[in-house]
């Protein structure tokens, strides 16, 4: 297999792409304005404490507080508060939770008191999701090529993608070797086969960042951003660059650069796999890769055998539906189901991957009836999620055909990144049939006659919807006018929505629509 990262700079945005032997598995956007906040850490002030949902909300700064979940402020909590100089209480009696409306204990373990005001460092989980704010823990954790560093933790982890035990073994053990006091560590799936010096150079490196943090923490007010993390593209080399991966190829001389001197500082060895794509022809296009994203970004989605997916996006969860998309001879319906909902089942996981769906999936899979063929539809999809660096959690077909999902949601799907409403449907889809149209404008006319002597009047409107206002044998326009006995002039105006009307008056010029209302 052919593994591949693709990135393409302009001035508004850069996107990363990597390919699995051509095909499109992974895609990411980076803009400018819209940078990815996952590791940023705040210095934050608690502004709400509310036992009866065991959160609290903290004034990072942005519009929206963040999220604090009472399972997310982690044992070590206390110490790194100690580290702002304050003397932090801790409570673990059960009988000290009387006085919850202002303070915060969880009694399951030793976890500092929550109460409005106080200063406290958390660090960002989850980007905001619509209306919602960003999720955070107090447990600070430090990213780095090969580990990730846990200030005031004592554990050490490897990572579960490493499985040869002589490896786990060795790993371990340079850990706990290089691993400073009152510090954790997990080791990432790079760091396999990677030398001693390598590590302990890379957790020099957080050491540093995380004594850099510690100074701003003391000297800032908050709300106030004391880490960045670093954004999109970098964090996609940093994490996703290893042995695998054949080719990284970059079409901007700039970011060639950075990426280049970061790969000689952190694995000089693959710094020959980095490469700058001269081309007059884009390198989106070279690779194919605007076709597929083309693919990705609608609503319909085809599979080989000629069924096809429809993805709906709503506000409580992501609906997927699989059809067959042709007709299938009875006694051949069972195979042809279950063929197409096998296509489904591994273009669903990869659709999941490249628009970063996330929260709860309902899948609705073509309707099989011999058990073992549902299994092995629910075994496809397991196989299929080991891909996925999110978390999932998959539950087996019901008996109406339907596999429930969940799955990490940690930034904006791909197209509420890419897409905004459309102002004219609102997100529907749908604009208003002519008839009903006609039927608003009849509406408000009767509201006007009842509440105004105005009978002289111009009706404005995109030129689609004028069009069919003087269609038919009589008119529909002149069919209002005898009805309500009024003078009614038609006005194209683009800048009107299709679907909308504004009515003003002929002698004064003032708009009437909105006092109708």
């Amino acid at each position: 297999m052919v593994k591949e990262i693709i990135i393409n700079s302009t001035s508004t945005q850069t996107r990363v792409a990597i390919t699995e032997d051509g095909n499109l598995v992974d895609f990411f956007v980076d803009y400018p304005e819209n940078r990815r906040m996952v590791g940023d850490i705040y210095l934050g002030r608690v502004a709400r404490v509310l036992p009866g949902i065991r959160a609290a909300f903290i004034d990072i700064g942005m519009k929206h507080d963040a999220f604090l979940h009472f399972s997310d402020i982690g044992e070590r909590t206390h110490q790194i508060q100690e580290m702002l100089g304050e003397d932090v209480p801790v409570d673990d009696d059960e009988d000290n939770s009387s006085n919850q409306n202002d303070r915060y204990s969880d009694n399951r373990q030793s976890v500092p008191k929550l109460f409005k005001g106080q200063e406290i460092i958390v660090q960002i989980t989850k980007e905001p999701v619509n209306n919602k704010g960003v999720r955070v823990t107090s447990s600070i954790s430090l990213p780095g090529r090969y580990c990730v560093l846990l200030p005031y933790d004592n554990k050490t982890g490897i990572s579960k993608k490493i499985t040869d035990f002589r490896e786990r073994r060795r790993l371990r053990y340079i850990a706990r070797s290089i691993l400073p006091k009152n510090f954790g560590l997990i080791i990432r799936t790079v760091a396999k086969h990677q030398s001693e010096k390598a590590m302990r150079d890379d957790l020099q490196n957080l050491l540093k960042q995380w004594e850099e943090i510690k100074e701003t923490a003391q000297s800032e007010t908050p709300p106030a951003l004391i880490y960045q993390d670093l954004n999109t593209t970098s964090s996609v080399i940093r994490d996703l660059f290893n042995s695998e991966v054949s080719k990284v190829f970059i079409d901007s001389k700039k970011l060639f650069r950075e990426i280049k001197n970061y790969v000689k500082m952190v694995q000089p060895g693959m710094l020959d796999k980095v490469e700058l794509y001269k081309s007059s022809r884009g390198i989106f296009d070279e690779f194919n890769i605007d076709k597929q994203i083309n693919t990705l970004m609608g609503r319909k989605v085809p599979l080989p055998s000629g069924g096809y997916l429809i993805i709906e996006h709503t506000e409580a969860m992501v609906v997927i539906d699989v059809n067959s998309g042709r007709y299938a001879k009875s006694r051949e319906q069972e195979q042809n189901s279950l063929r197409t909902d096998l296509e489904a089942a591994r273009e669903i996981v990869r659709q999941m991957r490249l628009r970063d769906i996330g929260g709860i999936i309902v899948i609705d899979f073509i309707d099989l009836e011999e058990e073992k063929n549902r299994k092995k539809i629910f075994d496809e999809l397991k196989k299929e999620f080991r891909k996925d660096r999110a978390k999932v959690s998959i539950l087996p077909m019901s008996d109406f055909g339907l596999v429930q999902i969940t799955r990490q949601r940690i930034r904006q799907n791909i197209m509420q990144t890419m897409k905004d409403v459309c102002p004219i449907c609102l997100g529907t889809g749908m604009i208003t049939k002519d008839s009903h149209l006609i039927y608003d404008i009849e509406a408000w006319l009767k509201k006007l006659k009842r509440n105004s002597r105005e009978r002289n009047l111009i009706i404005k409107c995109n030129p689609a919807t004028a069009s069919k206002l003087r269609e038919g044998k009589i008119k529909s326009l002149v069919k209002l006018q005898l009805r309500f006995f009024m003078r009614l002039k038609l006005e194209e105006d683009e800048s009107i929505y299709p679907g909308r009307f504004k009515f003003f008056s002929a002698n004064t010029g003032e708009e009437l629509t909105k006092l109708m209302d």
